[in-house]
This record gives structure tokens, sequence and C-alpha cells, in this order.
């Protein structure tokens, strides 16, 4: 027994190297995907769409690339649930929480304009 054997130096086996290989279609049917859902996102601008709806389909292409870019680019659909979860659910929770502080600075804003407008009816004392 040599001194790096007894020292558990010795030469081991050549490591597997493990990893994901997915085949290059599932990349290309993602790109070409992003590529459909881009140019709907042009033709939201093409055709004027104004106020909510403009809106709304923005936003919806917006996650849905988000969503595919970070599924299948970034590996998270090859990942386990509980780090699909520990990445997924705060990101989920400060968006509803952004969103309540959107209705609720709405609802600040609407009742300033009621109230401390020059049209407002204002109380007369007695």
């Amino acid at each position: 027994m040599t001194h790096a054997e007894s020292h558990g130096h010795a030469n081991p086996a050549p490591a597997k190297l493990e990893g994901q290989a997915h085949p290059i279609s599932v990349y290309l049917w993602i790109w070409g995907l992003l590529f459909v859902l881009s140019f709907f996102s042009y033709l939201v601008d093409y055709f004027h769409f104004q106020g909510f709806l403009r809106w709304s389909l923005i936003l919806l292409f917006m996650f849905l690339k988000a969503g595919l870019i970070i599924a299948i680019f970034m590996h998270m659909a090859w990942e386990r649930l509980a780090l699909v979860y520990a990445i997924l659910v705060p990101t989920g929770a400060l968006l509803i929480l952004t969103g309540l502080m959107s209705f609720e600075g709405n609802y600040t804003y609407t009742t300033r304009g009621a109230y401390f407008s020059p049209e407002a009816p204002v109380a007369k004392s007695h």
C-alpha cells in the first residue's frame, strides 16, 4: 500500500458527469413560441388597443414569456418542487402585496380628490 492509498488519495474511478441533457428541439420550440408571443405583443400596438385591454394583453404576454424563460431556459421546470416553491411563492406574495398596495393607493388618491378638491362641499358652521 502506497502513502497516497493509505490516506485515501488513490486515483478514484473517473466520476460520471450527470446532468440534464435536453434535446435542442425543446429550446427551439420555446424560442419559436417566444417569437410568436412577442409578435402578438407588437400587434397590440399595431392595432392601437387602448385602456384596460391594452395593458391586460401586454401584461399577459409579458408574464407568459417570463414564465417560459424561467421554466425552460433557467431549467426551473426540471428542479425539485421545494426549490420551485422557494422561488415562486415569495415572488407571488410580493406581487399580491403590491397589487393590494395599488388598490389602497388608488382609494387614498380618490378619497383625497373627493374631499380636498376645490369643488368639494364645505361644511358651514352655525
